[in-house]
Formats: structure tokens, sequence, C-alpha cells
């Protein structure tokens, strides 16, 4: 399946960078690349994930990198990237467009 990345999810993974990278930029590139690597693994393995505790939709899944959630949708040929936040918080649901 292919891999879609929405707008938002790219807004978060730009907004951990920076956060991360204050302190250390190899550290930050190490991280967005791993987030990266995470999300496109869902081509191949769509339904890995669980559903989302805080929605109660089938087709909205997350699966977790470290201390980050990647929350995303599984439609007919592709999987849709949603969000990445950090997994101590709880997904609001107008982050995912419901």
């Amino acid at each position: 399946m292919k891999v879609r990345w929405t707008e938002q999810s790219h807004a978060r993974l730009a907004e951990i960078f920076e956060f991360v990278a204050r302190d250390d930029l190899e550290a930050a590139d190490r991280l967005v690349a791993r987030l990266i690597e995470g999300g496109e693994a869902l081509g191949r393995f769509p339904r890995s994930g669980r559903r989302v505790p805080e929605i109660r939709s089938a087709d909205v899944r997350e699966v977790i990198e470290g201390n980050y959630r990647i929350v995303y949708r599984v439609r007919k040929r592709v999987v849709e990237i949603l969000t990445v936040f950090e997994g101590h918080r709880l997904l609001r649901r107008n982050e995912v467009g419901e």
C-alpha cells in the first residue's frame, strides 16, 4: 500500500524536530528519521497498529515509536498518516478529522 502523510503530520514532525534540535541536532535527525521509517513501514503492514483508544473508529489506528504515537487511517489503497505526537497525551478527535 502507498503511504501518504497529511499536512498535519508533516507539521507535527517539523515541531518535534525543532524541539529536539534545540538541544541536539543529530538526535533530532535520528528521531524524525525513525518516526518516518515507522510510518512508511505501515505500507507493508497496515493493520499492525492497534485501534486508537480515544477514537472509536475501526479504521483509525496507531503504532508506538519510542515515546511517540503515529496515528493513521487505512483506506482502500493508501495508509494516511494523520498525526504524530508525544505518547503521554491523549489524542483529540479534531486531530484526525473526525
